[in-house]
């Protein structure tokens, strides 16, 4: 980095939207154009992403799969926690989200809507994410994942991977996870279209090219425009998130 670059950081908010624009951009050639398109139902979506935390996709699916043998959603509530956590035991720290999982399905069970959540769609975004992240265990990443996923509402879910790339970047300063979904929805237009895929490519490029250690500078599309390559080169220190 010469004395004269201006880390993408210490931009205003104005430069750094435009970069998140670029990255979007830059980033679809590499992994594919992505329609915003429900994956699954609501509530499917709102406890494999409980489960997803620290663990690949296929583990997800398969403790997903494994916990929805043990009978409907009350039967879950009402099983032993042990067998709850044996049931995802292919998700890490099964120990810990097992109750987790139980004491959300519980909280729904008893709220006005009961299991159905496409009450969402027509709540305004604010209350929407209250009455998620009021749900013992769901955090914002997991009401933003949600709400943007199943119902189009313009939110930006924050992992990880998404919280990696965009703090190496430059597009925002470093700091935790909750409030970088903040500083990155205030530069990112309200567009669920462009949200969708941005988070998902993102995520893509934090587990192929921008990973914890040892990213691989030299194949990343972003590095031209990186703050962690212009200060270290090819030699981008481990991720501290």
């Amino acid at each position: 980095m010469t004395e004269t670059t201006t880390l993408n950081v210490a931009r205003p908010d104005d430069e750094r939207a435009a970069l998140l624009v670029w990255i979007k951009d830059t980033l679809r050639p590499e992994y594919g154009e992505r329609p915003l398109k429900p994956r699954r139902e609501p509530l499917h979506e709102l406890i494999s992403t409980i489960l997803s935390q620290r663990t690949t996709h296929a583990d997800e699916e398969a403790a997903y799969r494994e916990l929805r043998t043990l009978g409907d959603w009350n039967a879950i509530i009402a099983a032993p926690v042990e067998t709850v956590a044996h049931a995802i035991r292919r998700s890490n720290y099964p120990d810990s989200k097992a109750p987790r999982i139980q004491a959300t399905l519980a909280a729904l069970r008893d709220s006005p809507g009961g299991y159905d959540l496409n009450f969402l769609r027509a709540l305004p975004v604010r209350d929407a994410l209250t009455f998620l992240t009021d749900l013992p265990g769901v955090g914002i990443k997991t009401a933003s994942l949600v709400l943007l996923f199943n119902f189009a509402r313009p939110v930006f879910p924050v992992d990880t991977h998404v919280h990696r790339v965009t703090t190496r970047v430059g597009a925002i300063p470093k700091m935790g996870e909750q409030a970088a979904h903040r500083a990155l929805l205030k530069l990112l237009p309200p567009d669920p279209a462009f949200l969708y895929e941005l988070h998902v490519n993102l995520l893509r490029h934090g587990q192929r090219v921008c990973s914890w250690y040892d990213p691989k500078c030299g194949a990343c599309v972003l590095h031209s425009r990186c703050d962690a390559h212009a200060q270290y080169g090819d030699g981008v220190p481990a991720w501290k998130g």
